[in-house]
């Protein structure tokens, strides 16, 4: 992408209703007005919120929200210019139920307050495969802690990806901890009982993954 066309997105961004693009700066010193406050302020109403964590181009959020508008919708992600297009989208069919946060994941205590998050949908993240990098896996004990904190008791999360590295990673982890894994799978589309968002919300990435015959992998699971 151009830098004139990621330009003119951030500008769109400004001006759309749905796409808040706090400061990192105002999001430490806790100046972020929706937090603790997401249900009363933002969306007007006492429904769950979901929240999607990097969300890229905001496929599953839209996708998410439409299918369900008995709950509320946040995806979380700190390109702005990728979720631009999820943000059209939803302005366009008129979704009221779904949101957009320019923010890096690791200050999601921010952007949340304590239990606000009934369920949390990662899809799709980068593995960070080299020991090194393992501080950035959205899955590594410390923003599982972060995730438990903002979640309802007996929250939900998802984790779908391409990479086996961070579905066995993520599994053995929570094992170790003594969390509840519900479901797993290592090839969600052979299986063929599995219905609904799973497998029908494709992201650009996961059709990317699935034309290159790559097995999308599935985690459910809890942190209490």
């Amino acid at each position: 992408m151009g830098s004139k066309n990621k330009l003119k997105r951030f500008r769109e961004n400004d001006s759309f209703s749905n796409v808040i693009q706090p400061s990192r700066e105002k999001l430490i010193a806790d100046e972020f007005p929706y937090k603790g406050k997401w249900s009363e302020a933002f969306f007007c109403n006492d429904r769950p919120i979901v929240a999607e964590l990097g969300c890229g181009k905001g496929e599953y959020s839209v996708g998410l929200a439409q299918r369900f508008p008995e709950n509320n919708f946040v995806g979380l992600d700190i390109k702005g210019a990728r979720f631009w297009r999820g943000a059209k989208t939803a302005l366009e069919k008129r979704l009221n139920n779904v949101a957009f946060v320019r923010s890096q994941i690791e200050l999601i205590e921010h952007i949340f307050a304590k239990g606000e998050v009934d369920e949390i949908w990662i899809t799709f993240p980068d593995p960070q495969i080299k020991p090194k990098r393992e501080k950035h896996r959205l899955t590594n004990a410390v923003f599982l802690n972060r995730y438990k904190r903002i979640l309802k008791e007996n929250g939900t999360l998802h984790l779908k990806t391409d990479s086996e590295f961070m579905f066995g990673y993520t599994q053995g982890l929570l094992t170790g901890l003594g969390k509840e894994v519900t479901y797993a799978h290592q090839d969600i589309y052979k299986n063929h009982d599995l219905k609904g968002p799973l497998t029908e919300i494709q992201t650009f990435y996961e059709k990317q993954f699935l034309a290159e015959k790559k097995p999308i992998t599935y985690l459910k699971f809890k942190l209490d």
